[in-house]
C-alpha cells in the first residue's frame, strides 16, 4: 500500500507540476513584466474614465472582437447560490476596452504556430529527474523509466457513482503520450478536429503562442467583462436562467463522473462555435474547456482588493501567488469552466467561478484564447 501510494504521489506531482527550468521561469517573468508594464493601471484611479469604444483609427483584427470597456462588480454574484468562498467578495472593477479572440485557440491555429516555430510543448517534453526531484521529498527513489515518460492528464469516467467529489484521482489519469496532438492518450488524434479547441497547453506554451501572435493572455478582470456582456451582474453570460444550460453550454450532464447523457449535444469538447455566441460575439465563455489567465491565483486577494479605497482600474490580480491549501503553489487563475463541469461537481460556466492551476500543468480540458489592446497594436505601427 506504502509503495502504491508513492507512486500515485508522484503521478500527482508530475501531472500538476514538475518544475519550470530556470530559463522557462526567467521566459514567463520577462513575458509577465511586459503584459504589466503594457497594462499600467493595477492602481487605484481618481479618474474614472475607461475607453469604451474602438477608436475609428483602429482596424479590428482577424479573428478577434472588440470588448467595449465598462464597469462590472468583479467576483461572486449577490443571488449566486453556487458561488465559493474564493469567489468573494465582489468588488466594483472598471477595464478599458480591448480586443479578444472570438474563439478558444483551435487545434489549426496552434499547430500553424508550430510549424512556424518548431515548439515543442511542455507535455512533449522530456522529463528532467533533477528538476522534479527538487519538489519531492528527500530522498525520494527516482521511478522507473517506463513511467518518466512526458504526458499529460486525461479524464476516466468511474463505472459507479463516487462518494467524495473532493477525490479528484478516481476521474483523472497521468497519461503517457498524452499532448496536444494526442488529446485523449497516444492512440488519439486531431485528425478532422481542426475547429477543436487545443487542449494540453501549460501556461508557459500559451505565452510562447502569444509572443508568437502578437497577442497576450487576459486579465481574469478583462475575462469577466468579456464573459458578461450586456448581462450586467448576471450569473452566466446569457443571464440568470440556468434552465438554458444545455442549449448554451458544452458541459456535463447527467451524473457525473459516471455517465454524461448528451443532452448538450457532446460528451467531450466541442469544435468552437457550436454554441450561441454572448452579447459580444464571443464563443464558449462558459464551458467547452477552461481558459488560462494572467492573473496569479491568490485566495487573499479578493478581499485585498475589496478593502481599497476607490475603483481599481484594469486590475491585474495579485503581485504573488498563494493558496492557503498550499502555500508553496504557484498557480495562476483558469475561467469560464469546461466540458466536465456539472452542477453537483463545480459548476464553473458561472461568470464569478476560477479554478487554480500550476503554471505547468497541462489537461485535455484546459485550452486559452487571447486578446489585444489598442496601445499593443499602436506599438506596431
Amino acid at each position: 500500500m506504502q509503495r502504491l501510494l508513492m507512486v500515485f504521489y508522484f503521478l500527482l506531482v508530475v501531472s500538476f507540476g514538475y518544475g519550470c527550468k530556470e530559463n522557462e521561469k526567467t521566459k514567463i517573468t520577462q513575458v509577465e513584466q511586459k503584459v504589466k508594464k503594457e497594462i499600467t493601471t493595477s492602481d487605484i484611479k481618481s479618474d474614472p474614465s475607461i475607453l469604451v469604444r474602438k477608436p475609428k483609427d483602429i482596424e479590428t483584427p482577424e479573428g478577434m472582437v472588440w470588448i467595449p470597456g465598462g464597469t462590472i462588480r468583479q467576483g461572486a454574484r449577490s443571488h449566486d447560490k453556487g458561488a465559493m468562498q474564493h469567489e468573494k467578495p465582489n468588488h466594483e472593477v472598471r477595464v478599458d476596452g480591448f480586443f479578444m479572440d472570438i474563439t478558444e485557440v483551435t487545434n489549426a491555429q496552434f499547430q500553424k504556430f508550430v510549424d512556424e516555430t518548431n515548439y515543442t510543448t511542455v507535455a512533449e517534453r522530456a522529463i528532467d529527474w533533477e528538476e522534479m526531484k527538487k519538489q519531492l521529498p528527500v530522498g525520494t527513489s527516482k521511478p522507473h523509466d517506463s513511467i518518466m515518460q512526458p504526458g499529460s492528464l486525461t479524464f476516466k469516467k468511474t463505472k459507479e457513482p463516487v462518494a467524495n467529489l473532493f477525490d479528484f484521482s478516481q476521474w483523472w489519469r497521468w497519461t503517457i503520450g498524452a499532448n496536444w496532438k494526442h488529446p485523449n492518450g497516444p492512440e488519439s488524434n486531431i485528425l478532422g478536429k481542426d475547429n477543436d479547441p487545443v487542449v494540453h497547453v501549460a501556461y508557459e506554451d500559451a505565452l510562447a503562442y502569444c509572443e508568437w501572435a502578437g497577442t497576450r493572455l487576459p486579465t481574469e478582470a478583462e475575462w469577466e467583462r468579456a464573459a458578461e456582456g450586456n448581462h450586467k451582474n448576471a450569473i452566466y453570460s446569457w443571464g440568470d436562467d440556468e434552465t438554458l444550460l444545455s442549449k448554451k453550454v458544452n458541459s456535463w450532464e447527467g451524473q457525473f463522473p459516471t455517465k454524461n447523457t448528451k443532452e448538450d449535444g457532446y460528451e467531450g469538447r466541442a469544435p468552437v462555435k457550436s454554441y450561441p455566441a454572448n452579447d459580444f460575439g464571443l464563443y464558449d465563455m462558459a464551458g467547452n474547456v477552461w481558459e488560462w489567465t494572467s492573473d496569479w491565483y491568490n485566495t487573499k486577494y479578493y478581499q485585498e482588493i475589496a478593502q481599497m479605497n476607490g475603483v481599481v482600474k484594469n486590475p491585474q490580480g495579485a503581485e504573488q501567488p498563494f493558496n492557503e491549501r498550499d502555500p508553496y503553489a504557484r498557480e495562476k487563475v483558469m475561467k469560464g469552466g469546461s466540458f466536465l463541469c456539472n452542477a453537483s461537481y463545480c459548476a464553473s460556466y458561472r461568470i464569478s467561478a476560477r479554478m487554480a492551476t500550476s503554471l505547468d500543468s497541462s489537461l485535455e480540458h484546459l485550452g486559452f484564447r487571447t486578446v489585444t489592446t489598442v496601445n499593443m497594436i499602436n506599438s506596431k505601427l
